[in-house]
């Protein structure tokens, strides 16, 4: 038996195909986890040369693929670890989607609100979303994703599943199975009514990088919240991003780092329409417009 991560598996000797696809599941499975060469050596019953090998297949693979990005960790200690990302194309053609989608009459709802929970329950969308979030933050130190019931949470999942963290629940209540909180008041960005957080005290770690996430944003409230709550535990905030960002008229946004997929620029209840465009998600991660010189 051969043990790693405390799984166990049975040692068998397999063909470099079988091998290859085995070992790609593998890692697609375990993100940003650092395999050694020694467990996939002793799992398909191979020398750690021929593993390297394959591995330098599977590098090759997933960056001519936009796949991620596998690195390669030499020494005795060494190993393999897949990190995901998207190419700039892929996410401009997702988002593009979710516009197409977004711009829908039937999505206008009473008072100027814009339906969004079907597109954030969907696996597709849900799997892009996270994909798209981990690439901006491929190159930064995330400890825990957080966010705040309710919408927000398949969201969040979503991104610490390509991050490979913890996430945690902000609650406007608390929860007797939770323990004891740390709560904050904060203001509603487009109410102005003053509204109060919280979350368990054994949800996060002092010190801890914190990448909060949530469905969608007005007057950046909710996220400013979240923000102060981070402070409270003695923690460091990383970045804000949000599935989409609404018009909004205030003098401005309680928040001025954030990033958004989508922007819904204007809501006419009287006509039925919608009108929405890229967030500054594209030229944030990737730069100056595609096409643009």
């Amino acid at each position: 038996m051969v043990k790693n991560n405390d799984e166990e598996v049975t040692v068998m000797k397999v063909r470099r195909s079988d091998r290859l696809v085995d070992m790609t599941r593998y890692l697609l499975e375990r993100p940003r986890t650092l395999i050694s060469l020694k467990f996939f050596a002793q799992r398909y019953d191979s020398a750690k040369s021929s593993i390297s090998e394959d591995l330098g297949i599977l590098k090759r693979t997933f960056q001519d693929r936009g796949t991620g990005i596998l690195e390669t960790v030499p020494g005795a200690a060494g190993g393999a670890r897949f990190i995901p990302y998207i190419l700039r194309e892929d996410a401009q053609k997702f988002i593009e989607q979710i516009i197409h989608e977004v711009n829908d009459e039937s999505r206008l709802l009473p008072g100027g609100y814009v339906y969004l929970s079907d597109l954030l329950s969907r696996p597709d969308v849900l799997r892009q979303v996270g994909r798209l979030i981990a690439t901006q933050y491929l190159n930064q130190d995330v400890d825990t994703v957080m966010t705040v019931a309710t919408k927000g949470i398949p969201i969040a999942q979503s991104v610490a599943t390509f991050l490979n963290v913890p996430f945690v629940i902000v609650r406007n209540d608390s929860h007797i199975t939770e323990g004891s909180t740390v709560s904050v008041n904060y203001v509603s960005g487009s109410s102005k009514r003053i509204e109060k957080m919280e979350l368990s005290r054994r949800s996060l770690k002092e010190g801890a990088h914190v990448l909060v996430v949530d469905d969608f944003m007005k007057g950046g409230g909710t996220l400013n919240g979240m923000a102060s709550l981070i402070k409270e535990f003695d923690a460091s905030l990383v970045g804000m991003t949000v599935f989409a960002e609404g018009e909004f008229s205030g003098e401005h946004r309680l928040v001025d780092h954030y990033t958004s997929l989508i922007k819904v620029n204007a809501v006419n209840p009287n006509d039925q329409t919608i009108t929405a465009q890229p967030g500054n998600y594209l030229t944030t991660v990737f730069g100056k417009e595609m096409g643009s010189k």
